[in-house]
């Protein structure tokens, strides 16, 4: 199975024949074994060349960057092989029309307020009365005209959401509200952390794919960002990256030691990063039966199927109904 690589030391990446190499500073050498690569994240300051990235590009390979902060700064993705002109004109399509549009991106909230609930419900209290509250409001979504309207709503579902985690995380750790940039506190320093790696999953599963990364629906289409990772990390965010949160913190694997504060901004450091790639790794290569295709795919091949759904909906083959988990 390709597995993501995850590169938190300074060093080089290097292209020798058919074979990458990860130099650190120390001048240690680790092999790469190229073929069982999914994609590469670079955390450290990391020095490369065209050579490489030819190297990639031949074994269809992305690698994501992380500023000095741990944030996402951009992807390197090799010239896609598999293009469909006919399927991106569909996409372009179902954005032009605010009918079609908007069933799409109904479909991305209501998923994810499904997992959301679907979290408080397995980690909170049963007397917590946020399940109720977001299940109340969620009724209303079928009612939205617009898309502005609809991320109203979707903004007031995640803000009940964010009021239940005092009840979900249950080792003490101080949450008031969300805070982003910059996170003020541990739990709002892991939620940008995962939400950054959801992103560039998602990132890597599209590019498997013919549909065109910056043509989205819930998210406006804009410049400098694939905006369709976003839209269709609204269904994944909590149903990955949330629940991994609670599991390192109510575990105790994640602890006040794992973060640091630089410039008001509170992070996770080298060795908490570390241990929150490790469960994130680890989430994607879980496998469940699907219900559909009646065999195992890991968490992974599920993002890549909600975009060959998508393609199915864009070109008439078949209706797109969000994923939503069942167990």
């Amino acid at each position: 199975m390709e597995r993501d690589i995850f590169i938190f030391s300074s060093g080089s990446l290097k292209r020798k024949d058919n074979t990458l190499y990860f130099e650190d500073s120390d001048g240690d050498k680790r092999p790469i074994p190229v073929q069982q690569v999914n994609s590469i994240h670079l955390f450290g300051q990391v020095e490369f060349n065209t050579s490489l990235l030819h190297l990639l590009s031949l074994h269809q390979i992305c690698f994501h960057v992380y500023n000095y902060y741990g944030y996402y700064d951009g992807s390197f993705c090799p010239r896609n092989p598999k293009v469909s002109g006919f399927t991106v004109v569909q996409q372009c399509a179902h954005v032009l029309d605010s009918e079609k549009r908007l069933y799409l991106a109904k479909s991305f909230v209501s998923a994810g307020i499904h997992h959301m609930l679907r979290n408080i419900r397995r980690n909170g209290d049963k007397q917590t009365p946020h399940a109720d509250t977001i299940a109340s409001m969620a009724h209303q979504i079928v009612d939205a005209r617009s898309i502005p309207e609809l991320m109203g709503m979707e903004g007031q579902c995640r803000q009940v959401y964010y009021e239940a985690f005092s009840h979900l995380v249950k080792n003490g750790m101080e949450w008031k509200s969300r805070s982003k940039q910059p996170p003020k506190d541990p739990l709002n320093a892991m939620i940008s952390f995962g939400n950054g790696l959801m992103y560039t999953a998602i990132i890597s599963e599209l590019y498997k794919t013919v549909l065109d990364p910056t043509v989205s629906f819930l998210h406006e289409p804009s410049t400098r960002r694939y905006s369709l990772s976003l839209d269709i990390a609204e269904i994944f965010k909590p149903l990955v990256v949330d629940s991994i949160i609670f599991t390192l913190l109510n575990n105790r694997r994640i602890q006040d030691k794992h973060f640091d504060i630089r410039d008001e901004a509170v992070l996770l450091n080298e060795e908490g990063r570390k241990r929150f790639v490790e469960a994130f790794s680890e989430k994607m290569m879980t496998t469940i039966k699907h219900r559909k295709l009646r065999r195992q795919v890991s968490y992974r091949y599920l993002v890549r199927l909600e975009a060959y759904k998508l393609i199915k909906h864009f070109i008439g083959d078949e209706t797109y109904k969000p994923f939503k988990a069942w167990w």
